[in-house]
């Protein structure tokens, strides 16, 4: 069995996008510009036509690079961006307040090069603000043609309904992999029940899912990993016992560890999307190599009996970033 394209909104794209986040921020030490700008370059002839960003990657650095790197293709692939994360000097804000929203689509469109963004999204839920005011604003903005779409990022399915009651949603993102099952909860079946796609980021566990491990003692201080529960002290002895035990398992199945987490993510469903991010080139080409293949039911189960919510130590968010985030969490147990 192979994998097929599939559908975000009424655009069809490959399963497999690319999430540009660490072209900027985030992961490792970001590339210079003219690095990225040829890494997105290579995508594009690779076959990746759904690109995600935000103004928050860099602080309009990420969307600035797409912009200057591929005005000219713009046909050539489906553009994602997000709004809700406010920067002001080195304080953050969540804002999903209309005008925010509107007045941040105005800079991204500008950065970005284009009249109009395919999805756009929430990046985070606004407690402040009813959800369906701030729907109701992208509403306005599909309407009037500068976004296609609208995207939910990081929200409950109680969330997610009272959204796509107020418009319908394209797509809700959330990290999933085979060691971040939180959208198992509720979330994957509301998406499947509404008919809305479900873009799966961090499919390889933040660089853990791969065969060349990461180690965060050797991480620059602007990494966001070693401040992460799963990437600290017993939690990351134990998380990497069971990502070794999972690339012995890519390895006897003739793919590689990535590429055994991004099939596993796809076959969860025909509504299911993942954007792995990269800032090497090696690894775009590896993340995509594979995108029609499809794990069989058997290596399935064997990495859920491997890998799953009682299996991986630690929370993947601290409590100040676990705050901001409105996805199900399982009960302690």
């Amino acid at each position: 069995m192979t994998f097929t394209r599939r559908t975000i909104g009424a655009h069809e794209t490959n399963p497999i996008g690319l999430g540009c986040m660490s072209l900027s921020w985030a992961y490792g030490t970001p590339p210079s510009d003219e690095d990225g700008k040829r890494l997105l370059a290579r995508a594009l002839d690779l076959g990746y036509d759904h690109l995600d960003t935000a103004r928050i990657y860099g602080d309009g650095h990420n969307e600035t690079l797409i912009g200057e790197a591929l005005s000219g293709q713009r046909n050539r692939f489906f553009l994602a961006s997000k709004t809700g994360i406010i920067v002001d000097g080195k304080a953050r804000r969540i804002d999903c307040k209309p005008e925010t929203i509107r007045g941040a689509l105005e800079t991204s469109l500008r950065l970005l090069k284009t009249d109009h963004i395919d999805l756009y999204y929430l990046h985070r839920r606004d407690f402040t603000v009813p959800i369906e005011e701030s729907v109701g604003a992208l509403g306005d903005l599909v309407r009037e043609g500068k976004i296609g779409g609208i995207g939910l990022s990081e929200m409950s399915a109680e969330t997610v309904r009272r959204a796509h009651a107020e418009h319908p949603i394209a797509a809700l993102q959330t990290e999933y992999s085979p060691m971040t099952r939180n959208p198992e909860i509720a979330v994957l079946d509301v998406c499947r029940e509404l008919g809305i796609t479900f873009v799966a980021f961090s499919p390889v566990c933040r660089g853990l899912l791969v065969d060349e491990r990461p180690d965060p003692a050797a991480m620059p201080k602007s990494d966001i990993r070693p401040n992460m529960p799963r990437f600290q002290g017993d939690n990351w002895a134990h998380n990497l016992s069971l990502a070794e035990a999972f690339a012995a398992l890519a390895a006897r199945e003739g793919v590689t560890a990535a590429q055994l987490a991004l099939g596993w993510v796809l076959a969860r469903g025909p509504h299911v999307v993942a954007i792995p991010g990269t800032s090497r080139q090696d690894h775009l080409a590896e993340n995509i190599a594979r995108w029609d293949w499809e794990p069989s039911a058997a290596l399935v189960a064997e990495v859920d009996a491997l890998i799953n919510h009682q299996t991986v130590a630690g929370h993947r968010y601290g409590p100040v970033m676990q705050a901001t985030i409105d996805t199900e969490e399982f009960e302690a147990a």
